[in-house]
This record gives C-alpha cells, sequence and structure tokens, in this order.
C-alpha cells in the first residue's frame, strides 16, 4: 500500500507541452485553453517542472514514460529500443537476437523525398492490413536464412521483426527514418537541421551482425519503396486524391527482451494498473507487469475517465497515458491542440476532480514531452507536474500551464524522480484533518 493510504491516479498527457504561439496570439494551448477542471485540480496541490529524460535531449515517447515511471536505465543496462517495445505491445513473438524496428507508413516522391511521413494520417485498417499483407507475400531475401513478420498496428505505426537462423542480429544500425537519431541507445528526435530524404541504413561497427542487419533493413526499404509503387491500395488512393503509401520509413533497432524490476516490487505496492492504447505503451505495461485496463477507443475521453474511477479500489497506482495533444503538435496545429485539452479537461478531468474529494485519492499531471506546434517535432523543454491532493501542500499555483509549472515549489526534477517525489509529498505532508 501507498505511504498514507492513499491511491494515485497518474495521467500523462501526450506531447502536451508547447510553446508561445502566433496562431494564439503568444500563448501556449494550456495557457489559451479553458480548463476549468485542472485548475480546480492545481488549487487543491502543487506544482513543477520536469526533465523527462535528460537536458537538450528531444525524447521519443518510449525512453519518456520509461523514465517518468522510474526507469531511466542509467545502471549499466542499455536501453532496448522502441522497435522492441512496440513489437512486444503487439503481440509477436520475439526472441533474444532477432531484430525489431518501429515503422511508419510515408509518402516520398522523386528520388525517395519524404513529403509526409504519415502518409496524410488517414490510413484506414484496412489499407494498412493490405498494404501489411502484400509487403509479406512479395519480399525476398537473397539469404535463406531470414525470415520477417510486418504488422500494422495503429494509424501510419507498423512494426517489423527480422530473423536469421544461424546469426544473432544487431541493433548497432541506423534509422532509415532521417527524423531520428539514436544517443547511447535511445531513440530522439533530431533537432539539427537535415534532409527529408529516406536514409540507407549504416552499421555502427565491423562485426557480420551489424553489417549483416544494415543490409536487411536496407533491402526491406529499397523492395518496399518498389512493391509499394504498383500496390492496389495505392491505385484507389490516387484516384481518391490521397498521399500514397509509398515507403516504409525504419527507426529504433534492437535486439533483445529487457529484464526489469516489476513496478510493484520497486515501489512497494500491492497493485498496479494502465490504462493505455498504443504499442508502445502497452508494451511498456506488459514490461513492467501492469494490469491493462481497457477504455474504448484511444480519444473516448470519458469512458477512460469511467474506468479509472471504478478501479480506484483496486489498485494503488493506475497510469494513464492520454493521446491527442501530440498530434496536434506534430501537425503544427495551436489552435486544434487548445480545444483538444478543452475536450480532455471536460470528459477526463472533470471526472477525476470528483475523486480528490477523497483523502485517499491523488490525481498526479504531467506529459512524457514537450511536442511544440512551431516545431511539429518532440523538444527537450521541460513539462508542467501537478500532484493534487489534500495531502499536500498548496503552492498557490492557479492553473496547469507551463507558467505556473515553472513557479511550483517542486522545482524541476528529472523524469525517474517523479513517482518518489509524489510519495515523498504524499508521504510528509498528511491530511491536517
Amino acid at each position: 500500500m501507498i505511504p498514507g493510504g492513499s491511491r494515485i491516479v497518474y495521467v500523462l498527457l501526450d506531447g502536451v507541452g508547447d510553446l508561445p504561439s502566433p496562431q494564439l496570439s503568444g500563448l501556449t494551448p494550456l495557457q489559451s485553453a479553458s480548463t476549468p477542471a485542472l485548475d480546480a485540480l492545481v488549487k487543491k496541490g502543487c506544482m513543477g517542472q520536469v526533465i523527462t529524460v535528460g537536458h537538450n535531449i528531444a525524447p521519443q515517447s518510449d525512453i519518456a514514460v520509461f523514465n517518468m515511471l522510474g526507469y531511466d536505465f542509467k545502471d549499466g543496462e542499455g536501453y532496448v529500443g522502441r522497435g522492441v517495445v512496440e513489437l512486444l505491445g503487439s503481440g509477436i513473438e520475439f526472441r533474444d537476437g532477432d531484430l525489431a524496428m518501429r515503422g511508419n507508413f510515408a509518402t516520398i516522391e522523386g528520388s525517395n523525398r519524404i513529403i509526409d511521413r504519415r502518409a496524410g494520417r488517414d490510413i484506414t485498417e484496412w489499407e494498412a492490413n493490405a498494404i501489411c499483407e502484400s509487403l509479406s507475400s512479395k519480399l525476398r531475401f537473397s539469404d535463406p536464412n531470414v525470415s520477417h513478420v510486418i504488422k500494422p498496428t495503429i494509424g501510419h505505426r507498423v512494426v517489423i521483426r527480422f530473423r536469421h537462423n544461424s546469426l544473432k542480429l544487431s541493433d548497432n544500425i541506423s534509422n532509415t527514418d532521417p527524423a531520428y537519431d539514436k544517443v547511447s541507445g535511445i531513440g530522439v528526435a533530431r533537432m539539427s537541421s537535415y534532409q527529408d530524404m529516406v536514409e540507407a541504413s549504416i552499421p555502427g561497427d565491423n562485426t557480420i551482425a551489424a553489417k549483416t542487419s544494415a543490409q536487411l533493413v536496407n533491402s526491406f526499404s529499397d523492395q518496399a519503396i518498389s512493391i509499394l509503387k504498383s500496390d492496389a491500395v495505392n491505385k484507389e488512393r490516387y484516384k481518391a486524391g490521397k498521399k500514397l503509401i509509398n515507403c516504409v520509413l525504419l527507426r529504433d533497432a534492437g535486439n533483445r527482451i529487457p529484464k526489469l524490476v516489476p513496478i510493484r516490487d520497486k515501489y512497494g505496492i500491492n497493485a498496479a494498473a494502465a490504462v493505455v492504447d498504443m504499442p508502445v505503451e502497452i508494451g511498456i505495461a506488459n514490461m513492467l507487469q501492469m494490469e491493462i485496463l481497457k477504455s474504448g477507443k484511444v480519444d473516448d475521453y470519458e469512458q477512460k475517465a469511467e474506468v479509472i474511477s471504478s478501479n480506484l479500489t483496486k489498485y494503488d497506482l493506475i497510469y494513464a497515458h492520454i493521446k491527442g495533444p501530440d498530434e496536434f503538435g506534430h501537425d503544427g496545429d495551436a489552435l486544434g491542440k487548445k480545444k483538444n485539452i478543452e475536450q480532455i479537461d471536460s470528459l477526463l478531468f472533470e471526472r477525476l476532480l470528483k475523486e480528490t474529494n477523497s483523502a485517499d485519492v491523488a490525481i498526479v499531471v504531467s506529459a512524457d514531452h514537450s511536442t511544440p506546434c512551431i516545431k511539429k517535432s518532440h523538444s527537450p523543454d521541460p513539462v508542467p507536474l501537478l500532484i493534487s491532493s489534500s495531502r499536500v501542500q498548496d503552492d498557490g499555483s492557479l492553473r496547469f500551464t507551463e507558467e505556473f509549472a515553472a513557479k511550483g515549489i517542486l522545482g524541476q526534477i528529472n523524469g525517474s524522480q517523479v513517482i518518489p517525489t509524489v510519495l515523498q509529498a504524499i508521504y510528509h505532508h498528511p491530511n491536517p484533518s
């Protein structure tokens, strides 16, 4: 049981952090949005800022979520890569020595110039399945010991597993997706300028495993582009005036299954659950042995609130990953992000606000990373953190915004410190009544 008998609802708003936007008269989406429920939660708690992974690191969601749950991979154990996390979250069988990668269905033109990394964001489930079936049936590798599995997940997202019957493949290779790089095994958004061109995967060392892995990835990439040129799905999309799905951008190679301490044991609690939808968050929840609670569609915020509230008596910690703000950030749509935040406030936080009437519930709100609309990508900017409970000290904050977070009494902490900070706040500031 959590110290003081409290239960924690830990909400991560995907990519909610932002920078001042010209679309919103110089305000961030959080500052511009009308969020009465979040504001009420703020007035019952204290705030601070979080550097989710590290200074000057624009993290991907996988490593950011791990850090926000307390797993920073700084104990000498290198990170396994998003490819493995999403593959395991997609239910594909995987063993050490396989090579897993995350992919994006994308649109290219000319000499492999990328014009849309998500092929219009309008890919149907039928189209994604048909594309993967076409690739699976037509891909051929010169080495008969090589096999592959390709599976669509949600929208433009896809996962790929390569297997070699007599060789353990290496994850020490570069991406074909130019928007992302790898730093110490961690996938990060590139902050330096780069060309929007499909890149060749390059081995990071001279081992046979690394060279073979890069060759496999490049063969897959080249064949996929060739196969998809004349695919039936693209013929229909062309007729409909939609962007073609004519490339698969690959990133975040991984070749082993991590061995992680279950989150229950890490924090000495009895039970933990996760309200998650995407393969990457499902994979993380599975790795940390959190029970997954089903909660309708990705944007069914009202249903997620119901699932959280109805399960509070069963779990000491419920982690909920809320999608929405991040996609508007990537699209550069500050007004859309503002409206999405307002929707989340009215459908999710208005319900959760009622739970804070009990001293036994603490609502913690933060983000996995910032996705500023003016940058259209993840950034290293700090994200807001709120601990709302009658057991914590009120610091006078008024709204859940970047501005109030910067002034909060929690200061600026690292992502891996969030849950320990929450436990300490609850323990040291019991309800005076």
